[in-house]
């Protein structure tokens, strides 16, 4: 009886016959090797399309009664949007994939707001003010502790929504630049404020270029005190450093310094343009045009695109180029134009 009902369940077809149960042992994992080449493809595609830079954007004035400061501001907020909106959007705090093992793009975006964060805190402290003394712009002082907020946080508030904040104070400072009867927003294009911003352009692509430079290592003598003699009487520093010393960055690092510069100069072309607008009259009068013009020429080659697949870091004399000394030459000429800016700027 136990054999009878054994053949009673086996799958018969109408003639009678047993019915051969299909071959499948290899169809699903077929399937999720399928599945996961095809999820390897997307993280890959996406990986190329939110890993490529924005390029330069147009500044002009589009107003028929351009307002002094009207284009600077709107610049920030341009460079701003473009930063939160980008293919791929914000990258610096995401924590899932593909963008968890991007980190060429992110540093891009560093660059960019510390640039955002310099020209935000020159409008609070000097564009927008008269004197020393003078009250502070009421949008312009919430918009830059917004600006500042950490960069990489993801929850709570999350950075997008703490940028986004920020720019649309700046975009109310712009509007009201543009109403007649709101007087206390003001932009004061002088060579003083603007000799102030550029000071703070100066340091930072002071160090992009050393970082850069840092790339094969070198030898430094210590100029730390270079400029005052180191008596007892005289300058001294909190302790004591060597007579000589070597720095090299990272081979891990190198290609973040990289692309940090990059973002860095990407905005700096944008505000650079901008004040040539704005400060028009005090660049006319300092004879200083044709100085800035060349610091955006030299700025605008930093974005010429890289057509290598990753930074190469070769000896500088040897086989293979070195992507970190070629833009560390470029930001270097650049900022030693800002140098000779600021000095016609001092000038009476």
């Amino acid at each position: 009886m136990a054999i009878q009902d054994w053949k009673n369940k086996l799958p018969i077809n109408k003639r009678g016959s047993l019915l051969k149960r299909p071959d499948r042992p290899l169809r699903r994992p077929v399937l999720l090797a399928f599945a996961f080449a095809f999820a390897v493809l997307l993280a890959l595609g996406l990986s190329w399309f939110w890993s490529r830079e924005p390029d330069l954007m147009t500044v002009a004035n589009t107003s028929d009664s351009p307002v002094v400061g009207a284009l600077t501001t709107i610049t920030l907020v341009n460079v701003g949007e473009t930063l939160l909106n980008k293919p791929g959007g914000y990258l610096s705090n995401d924590i899932f994939l593909p963008s968890l093992w991007l980190d060429n793009i992110p540093q891009w975006e560093y660059g960019v707001i510390i640039q955002i964060r310099d020209l935000s805190k020159a409008l609070r402290e000097a564009f927008s003010r008269s004197q020393s003394q003078s009250k502070e712009d009421k949008d312009l002082s919430l918009a830059e502790p917004r600006l500042n907020f950490d960069h990489a946080n993801w929850i709570m508030p999350r950075t997008e929504a703490e940028y986004s904040k920020g720019l649309e104070y700046l975009r109310s400072y712009h509007t009201r630049l543009h109403d007649a009867d709101q007087q206390d927003a003001q932009f004061f294009a002088r060579a003083d404020n603007l000799n102030y911003w550029l000071g703070t352009v100066q340091s930072r692509l002071g160090s992009l270029s050393q970082r850069l430079g840092a790339s094969v290592g070198q030898k430094r003598i210590n100029t730390d005190l270079a400029s005052d003699a180191q008596t007892e009487t005289e300058a001294t520093q909190s302790s004591a450093s060597p007579d000589e010393f070597e720095i090299k960055t990272s081979w891990f690092e190198i290609d973040d310094v990289f692309y940090e510069a990059r973002g860095t100069t990407w905005a700096l072309v944008h505000f650079l343009k901008a004040a040539e607008v704005d400060f028009e009259d005090v660049l006319l009068k300092k004879n200083a045009q044709i100085s800035l013009r060349q610091i955006i020429r030299e700025l605008e080659a930093t974005q010429t695109p890289l057509f290598s697949p990753m930074i190469l870091n070769g000896s500088g004399f040897g086989i293979l180029p070195n992507h970190s000394l070629t833009l560390a030459s470029y930001i270097s000429r650049a900022n030693a134009a800002i140098i000779d800016l600021r000095e016609l700027l001092d000038r009476g």
